[in-house]
């Protein structure tokens, strides 16, 4: 059976449900009466209201990852190990996935003694030549 490869409202709503539960793109579109994920890629890229929607969708699709990982630790006589693997899988997609919200934050700053400013200066050097007679 062909997949569809024209957009549609529904199609897109029901793409952005998927996400915004935490399910993947690849694994949405693997699904038979689906586009590829390259189709919907092609729609984002080429519609705006399209791009809009999918990353409203992933955002709270994120959240909801993120919700999971809690509720994965707060279960009670699990796999500590298979618990473990499952939520540091979840936190490291959505490092990948969005590193602003989920990523590690590194900063680096730079201050002078005490916390104070860091002194600049500069210095120049003149260094005179002796010049030889022509001989």
């Amino acid at each position: 059976m062909a997949r569809p490869s024209k957009y549609t409202d529904e199609i897109l709503d029901v793409i952005c449900e998927r996400l915004s539960e935490g399910e993947p793109l690849a694994q949405i579109c693997r699904d038979e009466g689906m586009p590829t994920d390259r189709t919907v890629r092609n729609w984002v890229r080429e519609r705006d209201d399209v791009s809009s929607a999918i990353a409203r969708a992933r955002e709270i699709g994120f959240d909801r990852i993120a919700e999971d990982c809690l509720a994965i630790a707060d279960e009670q006589a699990g796999d500590v190990q298979r618990d473990k693997l499952r939520i540091e899988t979840r936190l490291k997609l959505l490092a990948k996935w969005d590193p602003k919200r989920f990523g590690d934050r590194n900063q680096m700053e730079l201050s002078g003694p005490n916390g104070g400013p860091v002194e600049q200066t500069t210095r120049i050097e003149i260094v005179a030549v002796e010049a030889k007679a022509p001989e």
